[in-house]
């Protein structure tokens, strides 16, 4: 019979509790992030009594007086309160605030309470403590800082947007609140100072149509720091699904001699400056000179009737002498507009391109699929992740100027599969942001959009509808049809989807996101498969719920004299790309590829209303002051 433990044993088999380890430092400082304490699931209640250096800037801050804090005694020793000669005015002082305040006036001392009969020995100086809630941008949470007055002035470190950086120990608070810690400082080791009559930032809550004139500081704010933590574990997020299965990431060129671009203009780019006035203004015929003229020509012609029409009632020859110097006038006026007109064209076409950095013309590339296919060819499946650059005059909250994407290649790829990575890759993004931004994504589901959760679950575990383009004209006909809805734009087929026919689709049909496939082949780029019906090309458009287009690819066109062909119809110079017509001659396989906006991802996850808030620093026409 074995004997029972003895008590020796039974201590030894107690697990003894440790204590919490040392809050992980920052590996190139002795500073500690604050997400090291404030993302622990306690709230960093474990760490209470660690010595900590922390740093970051004063989101806000306030000075109230110390707390009385009772005189220390002998360990064990019992407390008893003492009393002497107490009046009944100091019994009602101490136990009614408002008689405290009054008696403070009137006395000039600066305790919480008169003391309780006769006091013993002199007065002690007045202290008070500041509380400041700072971030370091390494979590959506605010840390609690308890300063004292003779640590530091508080008038200089209470301003909202103060940089401070302190040593001190993690505490429990006393009085039980909002934080589950706070940092008693015991030194403060730097402070970097703001004028808080002009820092921009130093009131409550502020618009983003404000923040974005401070593009430089607005990053400070809770909200477009937690945009920019969910962009940054997007671009993580996309490296990690692509590294993953079997991608290989390649750096495309942002500059390009290839304009291939029949649907829109591109940023040129040049060193002639000693023709710096000229190659500005070449770029394109000032559009509201174009229409200054529009509007002279048809005065001429009013002025025109109106002459005939005084000459015909012979009336009034003061006027007619008046309406003819003024036709004259106008006529003088579009003559020199015409022939200003002439000159920049004339200009236009003499422009001497040896003479710049690459000897011809180059701009800024708005995509880089075609030069990714060049490695798809040779190394299977890439992606490339970086700047394009558009030139678009549509609504700014809308589009950029400079964007960033995920442009990706497979080789031995048909439309299909394309389809399928794209699909999976939105899904990958949907799970890891709720993995690792769920502060940011909770900031954002309060503040900007109370549906991004849902809807970003939905993504990430439904499947995507998947429409032909013909049959989402026929859902979108059939519905204006049916509920007398009116659209801005027209549905017919051939044209390309609006914003708001996509919303319709996406928001209110389906309620999901929605591939649509086969799209007419004018108005998709030349380098797509035609399909059988030589009507369709086999390209397609991933929509979402809130933030519309999300995706653009397709199966590129790999039979050669089908490539020429469209090219030629399109005006294309084939020595323009002769290069990308080399990949067809010398091996060529099916593939196919698509590329995915990050700031449209952003706006998706989100809820945000404009893109120009789902990027550091925004890129528009007549904006890019930083």
């Amino acid at each position: 019979m074995a004997s029972e433990p003895t008590l020796s044993a039974s201590k030894e088999s107690i697990p003894q509790t440790e204590p919490p380890p040392p809050v992980e430092r920052f590996k190139y400082s002795d500073r500690v992030f604050l997400r090291s304490i404030l993302g622990r699931a306690d709230g960093g209640k474990g760490l209470a009594g660690q010595r900590v250096l922390v740093g970051g800037w004063v989101k806000s801050g306030v000075e109230k007086q110390k707390p009385v804090v009772p005189s220390s005694m002998s360990p064990g020793a019992a407390v008893h309160p003492i009393v002497k000669d107490v009046t009944c005015a100091e019994v009602l002082i101490n136990r009614l605030p408002i008689l405290r305040s009054i008696a403070r006036i009137l006395t000039g001392g600066g305790c919480n309470a008169l003391p309780l009969g006769k006091p013993d020995g002199p007065p002690k100086p007045v202290t008070t403590v500041g509380y400041l809630r700072i971030s370091d941008g390494s979590c959506a949470a605010n840390l609690q800082v308890v300063v004292d007055s003779s640590l530091h002035p508080l008038s200089q470190i209470l301003p909202t947007g103060t940089s401070i950086l302190v040593e001190g120990v993690i505490a429990i608070p006393k009085v039980p609140g909002k934080y589950a810690v706070e940092l008693e400082a015991e030194k403060v080791l730097y402070v970097g100072g703001v004028d808080a009559d002009k820092y921009p930032l130093s009131k409550g809550l502020l618009s983003k149509a404000f923040l974005r004139a401070y593009p430089h500081l607005r990053p400070r704010t809770s909200m477009v720091a937690s945009i920019a933590r969910i962009r940054n574990s997007l671009s993580h997020s996309t490296h990690q699904f692509f590294q993953s299965n079997g991608f290989l990431n390649v750096q495309m060129p942002i500059i390009t001699t290839t304009n291939l671009r029949n649907h829109s203009k591109m940023f040129e780019v040049s060193i002639l400056s000693s023709k710096a006035d000229d190659s500005l203004r070449l770029a394109a015929i000032n559009d509201q000179e174009a229409k200054t003229l529009e509007t002279i020509k048809a005065a001429i012609k009013e002025k025109s009737k109106r002459i005939e029409e005084l000459k015909r009632s012979n009336s009034n020859k003061e006027a007619l002498l008046t309406a003819l110097q003024d036709l004259q006038k106008a006529n003088e006026l579009a003559h020199q507009l015409e022939h200003k007109h002439t000159s920049i064209l004339t200009k236009t076409k003499k422009e001497d391109f040896s003479e710049n950095f690459f000897g011809r013309q180059a701009y800024l590339s708005s995509s880089t699929q075609l030069h990714l296919e060049s490695y798809a060819s040779s190394l299977s499946c890439v992606y490339s992740f970086g700047p394009t650059f558009q030139v678009e005059d549509v609504q700014p909250s809308k589009s950029l100027a400079e964007s960033w994407k995920v442009e990706v290649e497979l080789a031995f790829a048909k439309l299909e599969d394309a389809m399928n990575c794209a699909e999976d890759f939105l899904r990958y993004l949907c799970h890891s942001i709720i993995e690792h931004c769920p502060h940011d994504i909770q900031f954002m589901y309060k503040r900007i959009d109370n549906k991004c959760i849902d809807r970003i679950k939905s993504m990430g575990s439904s499947p995507f509808e998947r429409i032909s383009y013909t049959d989402a004209v026929e859902i979108l006909n059939k519905l204006l049809n049916c509920v007398f809805k009116r659209f801005e734009e027209k549905v017919e087929w051939g044209t390309i989807l609006s914003r708001e026919h996509e919303s319709i689709l996406a928001d209110e049909i389906y309620g999901r996101p929605v591939i649509i496939y086969d799209h007419p082949k004018d108005s998709k780029p030349f380098y797509l498969r035609v399909r059988d019906d030589f009507k369709t090309v086999s390209a397609f458009d991933i929509i979402a719920p809130k933030a519309g287009k999300l995706v653009q690819g397709g199966q590129k066109e790999e039979r050669l004299d089908k490539l020429i062909d469209r090219g030629r119809k399109l005006g294309l110079v084939q020595k323009d790309y002769n290069w990308y017509l080399d990949l067809r001659r010398h091996g060529t396989v099916q593939h196919s590829g698509f590329s995915a906006g990050l700031e449209e991802i952003v706006m998706f996850v989100t809820g945000l209303d404009d893109i120009r808030d789902a990027i550091p620093f925004p890129r528009n026409r007549g904006s890019a002051d930083t």
